[in-house]
């Protein structure tokens, strides 16, 4: 979606506001891919005494698999994101402030997928409690116990031989 705002940094205090779905669906992310809904984009580009301000919510519902027991899952994920819009730049540097083509126009759909890649989670978790996956046995330990046999510790070996000598005579 093209956004033209010469109208809005021309005329103090106008308002353009612009509502519409971003398609990353052939994203991939971490070896998966999560964007199986589209994300929602909605909000407004304000002329505020000469500035450009660029309020946006994004959000949409990630097909994610669980880090800890490799459970499919999907979790809600919304992002707020404000940012300052100008035609140029007096020193031609600055990550606060976005620039807009020669015509005025901003690519919003580049803009906004960059946001949300960004703000995505490094890592995901089915629940916050979840106990993952036995390095063991394999078994997900959030479903059932774990099936392996407890390994006795090399200093305390003669201890537990004498109580399993002690517990078969009785």
């Amino acid at each position: 979606m093209k956004l033209d705002l010469k109208h809005v940094a021309q005329e103090p205090s106008a308002v353009l506001p612009f509502d519409f779905e971003l398609d990353l669906s052939q994203v991939e992310w971490n070896g998966i891919r999560p964007f199986s809904h589209s994300i929602h984009v909605e909000g407004r580009v304000r002329n505020m005494a000469g500035a450009m301000l660029l309020n946006a919510r994004l959000g949409s519902v990630l097909s994610l698999v669980c880090d800890r027991c490799a459970r499919p899952f999907e979790r809600e994920k919304a992002v707020e994101y404000e940012t300052l819009l100008a035609m140029e730049l007096a020193n031609e540097e600055s990550d606060d402030i976005v620039l807009l083509d020669k015509d005025g126009v901003l690519e919003l759909d580049g803009l906004m997928q960059e946001i949300f890649l960004l703000e995505m989670d490094t890592k995901n978790l089915c629940s916050e409690d979840c106990k993952g996956l036995c390095s063991g046995c394999g078994v997900d330990l959030n479903r059932e116990p774990c099936r392996c046999k407890k390994e006795i510790d090399p200093r305390l070996a003669k201890l537990a031989q004498l109580l399993e000598d002690q517990g078969s005579k009785e």
